[in-house]
């Protein structure tokens, strides 16, 4: 599970030191205070315990800076930023902290325990705030083909969401989680030729002419069936509550509850009253739930972090 990431001259951040709890931790604060900034490098540092990719590399491919000049990801009027991510490992008495440091002269530079952290995979998943189930057919193709101008967070929900599902049987858990979706979709999810349906007693229905509500449901549902959201995966969300008819966001609630209680670790950020309500209302004593509000002090940006509801402060979201 990932502990605390730490920024210094990197993007929005002055400087600026997270704790991290190990269930659901939720990012609330004005535009542009960094919530999404947070989630990128979070999952960029996660998903490379997979892909053994560069995290240089993965964070210009996540963050996409123009003409990918990463020099663009420092604080302006400084010659060098970074931020490092702390890591507790099941099998390893002390944690692992891996850290990018960038430069003007266009220099990167990945210090911490490097290595250590590549040879213990981590399953994670970016779900950002607009659907791409939709958009789907043709898309993998077209990005490994061409250079088009999309963060890769797009193209890796996808390579998520076309997972096969799990050659073990499904656990009571993950079939109580599916049972809630399909209730609340009145269906479940098909493929057909890289093209998502939705699949019920009246038929199948192309993704591009469902709601794109109904689409995020569906996206979870895919997720936990194909085993993405497993017991020690990540999950990072941006702003869920798009698109999203307020009734069903207590469905939304109430998945990424349970989630975090079969050990998802989850990240997600709003602007939303009705998001920060439901996790009120639903979540129970031995949840374990964190509260970050960004906010700009003299210019710069701060957090405060808080486990109860009640004491979340500034309190900037959208009522």
């Amino acid at each position: 599970m990932l502990e605390k990431i730490k920024f210094e001259k990197f993007t929005a951040f002055e400087k600026l030191e997270i704790p991290l709890s190990t269930g659901i931790n939720i990012f609330i604060g004005a535009n542009g205070t960094g919530k999404t900034h947070i989630l990128k490098a979070l999952y960029a540092t996660s998903e490379i315990a997979k892909s053994k990719k560069s995290l240089a590399e993965k964070i210009k491919r996540v963050f996409l800076p123009s003409g990918e000049q990463m020099s663009r990801l420092v604080t302006k009027n400084n010659l060098s930023g970074y931020f490092e991510v702390t890591r507790q490992v099941a099998d390893i008495a002390n944690s692992l902290t891996i850290r990018l440091t960038l430069s003007t002269k266009e220099q990167e530079k990945t210090t911490g325990a490097h290595k250590q952290w590549l040879e213990h995979s981590l399953e994670s998943v970016y779900i950002p705030v607009k659907d791409m189930m939709a958009n789907a057919p043709g898309f993998r193709s077209l990005y490994n083909l061409r250079n088009i101008h999309f963060e890769e967070v797009y193209a890796d929900i996808i390579d998520r969401v076309f997972l096969g599902a799990l050659r073990a049987p499904t656990n009571t858990r993950q079939k109580k989680l599916l049972d809630i979706l399909q209730q609340a979709m009145d269906g479940k999810i098909i493929t057909n030729n890289e093209e998502f349906f939705l699949k019920n007693k009246q038929g199948e229905l192309e993704f591009t002419l469902l709601a794109e509500g109904i689409r995020k449901l569906g996206q979870l549902w895919v997720l936990i069936q194909n085993g993405t959201l497993l017991n020690g995966s990540i999950l990072c969300w941006d702003e869920p509550e798009a698109n999203l008819n307020p009734k069903l966001m207590r469905i939304v609630v109430e998945i990424l509850l349970e989630l975090q209680r079969i050990g998802v670790q989850i990240f997600i950020s709003t602007h939303d009253y009705v998001v920060l309500k439901e996790f009120d209302l639903q979540t129970k004593n031995t949840d374990k739930v964190l509260f970050h509000s960004l906010y700009r002090n003299r210019g710069e940006i701060e957090i405060a972090s808080t486990e109860n509801y009640l004491n979340i402060s500034p309190y900037e979201v959208t009522k």
